[in-house]
């Protein structure tokens, strides 16, 4: 695929995220010249260079005047902070903002700019496989839109929300399940490990069972209920496990703590949007 970006963008926080996508929209085509970073920290400004050959600014300044999306990869934290000196030279800019829990009201008090859209990646972004959940607001065209897809397809798939409190769902949900993911793999290769497997063998073993399983449910169009039945004969060996897993409460207790990643999600945005 070949980017039809036609813009400057410019990304606050040069860091893993950043990366990613700077890393696919180069691959696609779009010229190294045509994105400006403002990243604080001498180290990460080499990589960027080194990897993607993009030069890296230390502050905010005149540079970013041109650039018609704004890509805030920052820690929540210091998002009012970094804002400040940006605010001056992209007021005319599409923001695009990728850090966890601040809410756009916030965004767009510290930016004076309605057109903005949030989004909530996942760290398969890196491998180009990741999920991402977006929000816009009201100001935000259907042309911007598309420019900010057209960004976050560099990463992998994306999914619009049309309430912004549900992005605090989707960060539950995708933005902090590859965490769950890799904990359920260890336990099991834990278990590949106490059944008398090497270490080696279980992680190949859960990895692959994820990965096509994942890629299973992803081509059918068949319930994950039904999927899973297929494999669950009464009585067999499936049967037993899922049985296990059932009355050790497994279900119910994997649903609260995506509830508390939620609500953790809402306090983020309490806490770190009141600048």
């Amino acid at each position: 695929m070949t980017t039809t970006l036609d813009t400057t963008i410019a990304f606050i926080g040069g860091g893993n995220m950043a990366s990613a996508i700077i890393g696919g929209l180069v691959r696609q085509g779009l010229p190294a010249a045509r994105v400006r970073v403002v990243e604080p920290f001498a180290e990460t400004r080499a990589k960027l260079l080194a990897d993607h050959g993009v030069q890296a600014l230390e502050q905010a300044g005149p540079a970013l005047a041109d650039a018609g999306l704004v890509v805030w990869a920052v820690k929540p934290q210091v998002f009012a902070e970094a804002a400040a000196p940006v605010r001056a030279h992209a007021a005319s800019a599409l923001h695009l903002s990728v850090a966890a829990g601040i809410r756009s009201d916030s965004i767009a008090r510290w930016l004076g700019s309605e057109r903005i859209v949030r989004a909530m990646p996942n760290t398969p972004a890196l491998v180009g496989l990741g999920m991402t959940g977006l929000f816009a607001r009201d100001a935000v065209s259907a042309a911007d839109r598309a420019q900010v897809e057209q960004v976050i397809a560099t990463t992998g798939a994306a999914l619009w929300v049309e309430q912004e409190a549900h992005l605090d769902a989707v960060t539950a949900l995708s933005g902090s399940g590859p965490a769950y993911v890799f904990y359920f793999l260890e336990a099991m290769v834990q278990a590949g490990t106490s059944m008398g497997l090497s270490a080696a063998q279980a992680q190949q073993l859960a990895i692959g069972t994820f990965a096509g399983a994942a890629e299973l449910a992803r081509r059918s169009d068949e319930p994950l209920a039904t999927l899973r039945q297929r494999v669950t004969s009464k009585g067999g060996t499936t049967y037993a496990a899922i049985t296990s897993m059932q009355d050790a409460g497994v279900g119910p207790a994997f649903e609260r703590a995506m509830q508390a990643a939620e609500r953790r999600a809402r306090e983020l945005g309490d806490e770190f949007g009141k600048a």
